[in-house]
């Protein structure tokens, strides 16, 4: 009896081994986290100057330069405070659409985000 339980023990270990391992890669695969796309703003602007990401994806806007800048979009959607150097400033883009933005304090920098 005891031989019978052992066989169907070891049976049901490689069914069971491989539901451990993809529940594990499904899991990997949700914890592979969420999109990340980084602007420099470096000698007055932007870089990229535009940009396409897909919904859902962070932008991080990082100010490289001694002056402080900002990020507002047109249409008012979001906006830094001022970014002292090596500042950062970021924020998750949802849904799809073309979000043009600028420096408050520098009209001539601009830039776009391409949502996807």
């Amino acid at each position: 009896m005891a031989a019978r339980r052992e066989s169907a023990h070891r049976r049901r270990l490689p069914a069971l081994a491989a539901a451990v391992i993809a529940t594990t890669a499904l899991a990997g695969a949700r914890a592979s986290g969420p999109d990340v796309a980084s602007i420099l703003i470096k000698d007055s602007t932007y870089q990229p100057m535009s940009l396409a990401i897909r919904a859902g994806t962070t932008v991080t806007w990082t100010n490289g330069d001694d002056e402080p800048h900002t990020v507002r979009s047109e249409s008012k959607l979001f906006a830094s405070g001022a970014l002292d150097t090596k500042e950062q400033y970021s924020f998750r883009f949802d849904r799809p659409g073309t979000y043009r933005y600028a420096c408050s304090m520098h009209s001539r920098m601009t830039g776009t985000i391409v949502v996807q």
